[in-house]
């Protein structure tokens, strides 16, 4: 046997753009993506694909150069995930919220060649272009324009988006990989710790991805699934390739709140969607919702989400999924899988019970929780902190010129995500916060995600988050912010939601501090910004707590 050796019959590249040809031969009129009026087949989104990456390759782009995009999640979005690594480049999806300053540092630090722009985001991106250094180069810029205007390029761009489809050679010869390990993704982290690094992702680690995430979720042939999940957000945890796998139909929506998500499940047969807690708890609230007529199933991540709006949401009929991932691993790769016995336990229980992480997907090799320092594994006692590290064929390829950020987080065989995690008995993984969220308040480790689960329990609390906040004596204390639901008559004090907290929790983990506002401030993800609490509760009186009638 020592002489069978890998061929091109046998070694061809993995990447998930195969399947985009598949899908035009075996779903060919079937639909692929539907925006408002607008409805596409899979052999119209091929034929688009093949015609954008031919004119991107026109414009000189070729293997290596980054093409970014600024984009809600419109067709154009979606397309591009196969059109610009079909030219042979690297897309960099850009989350649209993000200031000026951010955007043209990302356009910088990646080196981007080339630019779609949504004309919603035109100033934006306008005034990051005037931010670059005098004498640097600029990308080339593409506008998506409004449907609904003349399709001639705005000033400032060079192109528009429908002009290159329509210029474009639909019998492309497409740039294939010459390696599975080539870049297919730049996706920057969203900075809610740190400054935001570039994750390079490679043709073989999304192609697993993909399909591992397909498996992780029993996604089933041709569903219907509504993008509430932003694209750029990781690739939209990878399902915008694999949707093109099982012949998936993708509603797209511009912008979306819960009317008009309840609304597009029932025009469209909804059968799939992605979304933080936020989400969740967003349509758990909703008066525009009521028992759904068929089940919906919905894929949360992003942050733990509390049993209590796991519960709500479950009730109205969502089938929920609950899994992990980051950035540096472009989808999930744990997944809270279920077990038939948990069906007969008390309903709190089972949504105790999914509130964790869970267990290790089909496709990732291993997944521990670890002492930061030694590397050995704590105690699965469900109790015993420590980091949760990962191992398997989809992790990152490392932070784009950041060589000691990525020595750091990857070394002695893992991948140390910064997540603070407890296993349980059963093997399940429970996140307990992100490292720098971590409350140490007289020498004992205390978990915000904890508190903010009792928080959530409270009939009128609508959001909750916890963060440390500065003590003289303690160290550091829990403070939480709330937000209450549109329908409270009576608003709780700040007493009361201690004492109902107190009946919950071991004293320390009390709250001393409770701040009401109206809204807590959140990236366009959905995750709650902590270190922007956390500035907050730095600058709260000194002397004296917030009290119920303050709103800030």
């Amino acid at each position: 046997m020592d002489q069978l050796k890998p061929s091109a019959a046998n070694s061809s590249p993995l990447t998930p753009l195969n399947f985009l040809e598949r899908a035009a031969t075996v779903y060919g009129d079937c639909p692929s993506v539907v925006y408002n009026d607008t409805t596409y087949t899979w052999s119209d989104t091929h034929r688009r694909c093949l015609q954008l990456a031919s004119s991107i390759s026109r414009l000189g782009i070729g293997r290596g150069h980054v093409v970014s995009v600024l984009a809600p999640n419109v067709p154009a979005m979606y397309e591009l995930h196969f059109a610009v690594p079909m030219a042979g480049a690297v897309l960099n999806t850009i989350n649209t919220r993000l200031d000026a300053r951010t955007v043209s540092v990302l356009l910088r630090h990646s080196e981007s060649r080339l630019l779609f722009v949504d004309f919603q985001s035109t100033p934006l991106v306008l005034q990051a272009i005037s931010l670059f250094p005098p004498g640097s180069p600029r990308p080339t810029l593409v506008l998506i324009a409004d449907p609904d205007e003349s399709a001639s390029p705005a000033p400032h761009f060079q192109h528009t988006y429908s002009g290159l489809v329509e210029s474009g050679d639909a019998n492309f010869n497409w740039v294939r990989p010459e390696s599975d390990w080539d870049p297919i993704v730049l996706n920057y982290t969203s900075g809610t710790t740190a400054a935001p690094k570039g994750v390079v992702h490679c043709h073989r680690g999304m192609f697993i991805c993909a399909l591992d995430s397909l498996l992780a979720w029993s996604v089933p042939e041709q569903p219907v699934k509504l993008w509430t999940l932003p694209m750029f957000h990781a690739n939209g945890w990878s399902y915008t390739w694999g949707m093109a796998a099982v012949g998936g139909t993708s509603i797209c929506l511009r912008k979306f709140d819960a009317r008009v998500i309840f609304e597009a499940i029932r025009a469209h047969g909804v059968t799939h969607m992605c979304g933080a807690p936020v989400v969740l708890n967003m349509l758990s609230n909703s008066p525009d919702g009521g028992r759904l007529r068929d089940p919906v199933h919905i894929l949360t991540a992003g942050a733990p989400p509390p049993a209590p709006v796991l519960l709500r949401a479950e009730l109205l009929g969502f089938v929920v999924s609950h899994g992990y991932g980051l950035t540096e691993t472009g989808g999930f790769v744990v997944t809270c899988a279920w077990k038939p016995m948990w069906n007969r336990l008390p309903a709190t229980e089972r949504a105790r019970l999914k509130a964790r992480q869970g267990v290790r997907t089909v496709s990732m090799t291993e997944v521990d929780v670890v002492d930061p320092e030694s590397g050995a594994s704590v105690k699965r006692d469900g109790s015993s902190l420590g980091e949760i590290v990962l191992r398997g064929g989809w992790i990152m390829l490392g932070y784009l010129k950041d060589p000691e950020a990525t020595t750091r987080c990857m070394r002695n065989g893992w991948f140390y995500t910064g997540d603070v995690g407890v296993m349980h008995p059963d093997g399940y993984l429970e996140i307990k916060d992100r490292s720098k969220d971590v409350i140490i308040s007289g020498g004992e480790n205390l978990s915000s995600v904890e508190v903010e689960s009792v928080l959530y329990s409270h009939p009128s609390v609508n959001e909750a988050a916890v963060v440390a906040r500065p003590d003289e004596f303690w160290g550091e204390t829990p403070c939480a912010f709330v937000t209450l639901k549109a329908e409270t008559k009576q608003v709780p004090t700040e007493k009361e939601m201690k004492e109902f907290c107190r009946g919950r929790l071991p004293h320390f983990m009390v709250p001393k501090t409770v701040v009401f506002k109206a809204e807590l401030p959140k990236t366009s993800t959905g995750k709650i910004q902590k270190f922007v609490l956390r500035e907050m509760a730095k600058a709260l009186d000194l002397s004296g707590t917030a009290t119920s009638s303050s709103r800030i």
